[in-house]
């Protein structure tokens, strides 16, 4: 089974906590302030978590995310940041640019945007080899994707038992570039039965165990698909044999020798 591994000067390796220098979150709505609060409370202090988003907190935000009256007309990352930073008793980073404008800095970046576009730029933004998690949902479904390259790098993407490149999330699943924001909030979405009421709160814990489980070097995964209404959670892991069929590269390019 391959694990997935971050780079440290150039070496791929397992990971440990005092070698990541920052989560970055990009987007911090529905999924993201959920996994913005968990991020808060498992990490280390030495790992810098840094909050982007540049939308405002709406009275109709409250009863969906993770906000308070008192946060009304603040920038959600900003209100966010702040209380977080009290809560857990630790720095939190916020920024109110948008993401082109952001520095996604060295770290892991944790991508819960709902549009295209955004997914876009955070793939142009991204440094090399920086691993990203993407999460998306439907009304009662979802999927997080894992990948940190374009097809261009992934020879190798394997080492050893060690899996070090993967596919961007907008190239595992190309039609997440298609998207359109919501025209709706969360609450009208639900209001419509668009949306369930529990969906950002399922994906928001799927991707706190990813990369709970990249920072320990346990993820074996680049695709998880939850489906709340089967009850099912599947996973489709790093292997060469999936690259290879997602790329069309043969396998023993990305198997390094």
């Amino acid at each position: 089974m391959y694990r997935i591994a971050l780079a440290w000067n150039d070496k791929f390796e397992v990971s440990n906590s005092s070698r990541i220098p920052a989560i970055i979150v990009v987007g911090c709505g529905g999924t993201g302030g959920f996994v913005a609060d968990g991020l808060a409370r498992m990490l280390p202090s030495n790992i810098n978590l840094i909050l982007i988003d540049m939308d405002r907190v709406e009275e109709h935000n409250l009863n969906r995310q993770s906000f308070t009256l008192a946060d009304v007309g603040l920038f959600k990352s900003e209100a966010l940041a702040k209380r977080l930073a009290g809560k857990y008793q630790r720095p939190v980073q916020y920024s109110v640019l948008p993401v082109g404008a952001a520095d996604l800095l060295k770290g892991i970046v944790v991508g819960c945007v709902d549009n295209g576009l955004a997914r876009q730029t955070i793939a142009e933004r991204i440094h090399d080899s920086q691993w990203w998690v993407d999460s998306g949902n439907g009304h009662n479904y979802g999927q997080v994707l894992i990948g940190n390259s374009n097809i261009e790098k992934l020879r190798p993407s394997f080492t050893a038992d060690l899996c070090v490149r993967l596919p961007f999330p907008t190239i595992q699943q190309p039609a997440l570039l298609t998207q359109v924001p919501r025209q709706r909030s969360c609450v009208e979405a639900v209001a419509a039965n668009d949306q369930s009421q529990t969906i950002n709160q399922a994906m928001g814990a799927l991707v706190l165990e990813v990369v709970r489980r990249i920072i320990a070097g346990t993820c074996p995964w680049m695709q998880l698909y939850l489906d709340l209404n089967a009850g099912t959670l599947t996973p489709t892991m790093a292997t060469p044999e999936v690259v290879s069929r997602l790329t069309g590269i043969r396998i023993s390019k990305l198997i390094e020798k």
